[in-house]
């Protein structure tokens, strides 16, 4: 399943509506995840369970105008990126 489905469940969300926006903000939690470390492949493996994970949370704090989860999900996002930053298979990856 794509990584934009997947997300559109955990927001309980089935038309393509906002798909525009999901994708927009897919696309800055990567972005994010490079900035901060990660190499460029790694941040684009939807098979990683991490990454899956860190783009699902980073779209849920940031998704809509009116998150009374928006802290905690933030919150939630930087430990999932502190800990793949620590990580070389992250950030070093074939080099090691």
């Amino acid at each position: 399943m794509p990584l934009i489905d997947q997300i559109k469940l955990s927001l309980r969300i089935s038309s393509a509506h906002f798909d525009d926006e999901i994708n927009g903000l897919i696309e800055a939690a990567r972005k994010d995840l490079v900035l901060s470390g990660l190499l460029p492949i790694k941040a684009e493996d939807d098979n990683d369970p991490l990454i899956k994970r860190a783009v699902t949370v980073y779209v849920k704090a940031h998704f809509g105008y009116d998150n009374s989860d928006h802290e905690r999900l933030l919150s939630a996002y930087g430990m999932i990126k502190n800990h793949l930053t620590l990580s070389a298979e992250y950030t070093v990856g074939e080099l090691l």
